[in-house]
């Protein structure tokens, strides 16, 4: 009799779940609102800095046709301004993309709770909604694979912009560079040394848009494979980060599918930056077991280990994005991810995808 009395009746709590639709549809549409004017700012902000980048390129170009009419104070200026200008423009488009990457993944949202509650305001009594819920059927799988193929075409559709465009336009940079060292009749060393440094600035530049271009979506993924963009990437991180990392693949090297293979480069690529930035470590054994139903992977490191229980509250607590989500992901493939870790003795994670 107690039991009846706790449940809550069926209306109830398809009520409950209108009110929380309502809130959420009317906080997702305030989040589209401020994003919509943000991306107008910031767009408006592109356009003038790109036009503001045109005049800064043409008196480049123009002191390059007349080096010698200029003093060395002058031509390191110009290219300075350019180069920031370059940067600044950058980062600007990248903000723009992020915002409307934001704003396609937040509209499909706002859609689909509008409808449903569209759907309930022409239901008396909120019992329809309730048993179409109860037949309803959901397709896990299916919803799992879209979510994570949507988030990584956002990821590369960003690549490739940022490859054809900030990417491009830095490389231009460095040949002007080369171009003017070349130039120079007198024999000034200063002058020659101050460009010097400048197409060494810019090329560093150059490498560190080309590092996150292939962390934020390596296109060698889609071509080859998850194991041969680990091997590209796991020697990248050590020289990047100092630490000794040895990859050891069993099983049969085939093919996956994207979903997996994205998987797969995002859990290794997580773990490691973990061990990079909190273990301590030295030294990191990765191994990767093709089966034929799963592919199993192992990341275990040399560190200082940490307190499980105390680290997945506190990640949860702060909402931190790297643990939480690998769990999520994997959960909603069907897989899981095992922590063998104490104090004082290094870290080892086991994880676990269905593959078939």
């Amino acid at each position: 009799m107690e039991d009846n009395e706790e449940r809550q009746d069926p209306v109830e709590s398809l009520a409950d779940l209108v009110d929380e639709s309502k809130r959420g549809y009317t906080e997702i549409q305030n989040q589209l609102e401020e994003i919509e004017v943000l991306i107008g700012q910031t767009s408006s902000e592109v356009q003038k800095l790109d036009h503001r980048t045109a005049q800064v390129t043409n008196k480049l170009r123009h002191i390059e046709s007349n080096l010698n009419s200029y003093p060395r104070e002058d031509i390191k200026e110009a290219y300075s301004a350019s180069v920031a200008s370059q940067l600044r423009l950058l980062m600007l488009r990248s903000q723009v993309e992020q915002l409307q990457a934001k704003k396609e993944s937040l509209e499909p949202q706002a859609d689909h709770l509008r409808k449903f509650l569209e759907i309930v305001d022409e239901i008396p009594g909120l019992r329809g909604p309730a048993e179409a819920f109860a037949t309803a059927p959901i397709g896990g799988d299916n919803v799992a694979m879209r979510i994570i193929e949507a988030q990584e075409g956002e990821r590369q559709r960003l690549a490739r912009q940022m490859h054809d465009g900030p990417a491009q336009s830095l490389t231009n940079l460095i040949l002007q560079a080369e171009i003017v060292e070349k130039s120079f009749d007198v024999d000034d060393d200063q002058v020659r040394l101050e460009l010097a440094n400048l197409k060494d600035a810019v090329k560093a530049t150059f490498r560190k848009t080309m590092d996150f271009i292939f962390e934020l979506s390596p296109m060698m993924l889609d071509d080859l494979g998850a194991v041969p963009t680990l091997r590209r990437y796991i020697e990248d991180f050590q020289e990047k980060s100092g630490l000794s990392v040895a990859l050891d693949v069993v099983g049969e090297q085939r093919r996956l599918a994207p979903y997996v293979e994205v998987t797969i480069f995002r859990l290794v690529q997580e773990l490691l930056h973990n061990v990079w930035q909190h273990a301590h470590a030295s030294h990191v054994q990765v191994n990767v077991d093709l089966q034929a139903a799963a592919v199993r992977i192992s990341v275990e490191d040399d560190g200082s280990g940490f307190d499980l229980d105390e680290a997945m509250s506190l990640a949860k607590e702060r909402k931190t994005l790297g643990i939480v989500t690998m769990q999520q992901r994997l959960e909603m493939l069907g897989g899981d991810m095992q922590y063998d870790t104490s104090l004082g003795r290094g870290t080892k994670v086991t994880v676990r995808i269905p593959s078939a």
